[in-house]
């Protein structure tokens, strides 16, 4: 039987992030072949896969970063069965490792992301290795990524709520940017600004804004009108530059930005947040 030493099992450890004993037992029954203990761990992760195919991941962690020269950005969601494991230091070891391939590489989709290599194979094919060092379903579910000339990242405590913002232009107080990233995590809203609005959400909050007025007894000559002014009321509560600023209910998002550069706006924002 080969001998299996210390540095052997923590080099495995390191490629397929996999237990101390789970790596010591794959170098054992490969006898000390490397390549043939990865594929052990992978075959094991896929099994257990298979088994808890029908089972609900929605717990894990949601993830945003940027590049170093902070002009580019990604958001991940690596789901799990249980809070647990989600707070398990190796689980969130993976979904740095994949948010930084996702930063570096800025894949075109989520499909794209899953095929990158990394650590001698794909991201994909190590999410199913990860499955069967924990025992439970994993998914990779979500990923989207920002260019601009400065994108800021924000990941609310406890690794459930994060955002990734675009600005039009970089090199403006950072707090400001961090600020703004704050707001959308805080006050969700559903567009940069109004003319962003899908044409779906106007009509469907228009029908809102006329069946309360037809609730309230309101004439059906005056429907339309009533319900436009909810539209407004909806634009200013719900789009971004048009929003109050939490930290100064005095000014909306665009004065804020303003008033740090005249030139500074918002180009897009990404949003996820798991059930709080």
């Amino acid at each position: 039987m080969a001998v299996i030493n210390a540095a052997d099992v923590a080099k495995l450890r390191r490629v397929t992030l996999a237990g101390m004993m789970d790596c010591k037992k794959a170098l054992e029954e490969s006898e000390g072949n490397f390549d043939k203990a990865i594929e052990i761990i992978r075959k094991k992760g896929q099994a257990v896969a298979n088994k808890r195919a029908d089972k609900e991941a929605s717990e894990g962690v949601v993830l945003s970063k940027t590049s170093a020269d902070g002009k580019a950005g990604a958001i991940i969601v690596l789901n799990s069965e249980t809070d647990f494991v989600a707070k398990n230091a190796d689980f969130l070891a993976l979904a740095n490792k994949i948010l930084d391939i996702a930063v570096s590489k800025k894949p075109a989709n989520l499909e794209e992301l899953k095929s990158l290599p990394m650590d001698g194979g794909k991201v994909g094919e190590k999410v199913v290795e990860y499955v069967g060092i924990i025992g439970e379903k994993l998914d990779l579910s979500y990923f989207e990524k920002i260019e601009a000339a400065h994108v800021q990242a924000y990941i609310h405590p406890g690794n459930r709520l994060a955002t990734l913002v675009g600005f039009t232009k970089a090199g403006v107080d950072i707090q400001v940017y961090k600020d703004v990233a704050m707001q959308i995590a805080a006050m969700n809203p559903v567009a940069v600004d109004k003319d962003f609005v899908p044409e779906s959400v106007i009509a469907q909050e228009i029908e809102i804004g006329k069946e309360q007025a037809r609730r309230d007894g309101k004439p059906e000559e005056m429907l339309e009108k009533i319900a436009q002014g909810k539209l407004t009321k909806f634009f200013k509560e719900s789009t971004l530059l048009n929003q109050d600023f939490v930290k100064d209910n005095k000014m909306t998002i665009r004065q804020y930005l303003q008033s740090a550069n005249k030139e500074l706006t918002v180009t897009e924002f990404k949003r996820f947040t798991l059930n709080l």
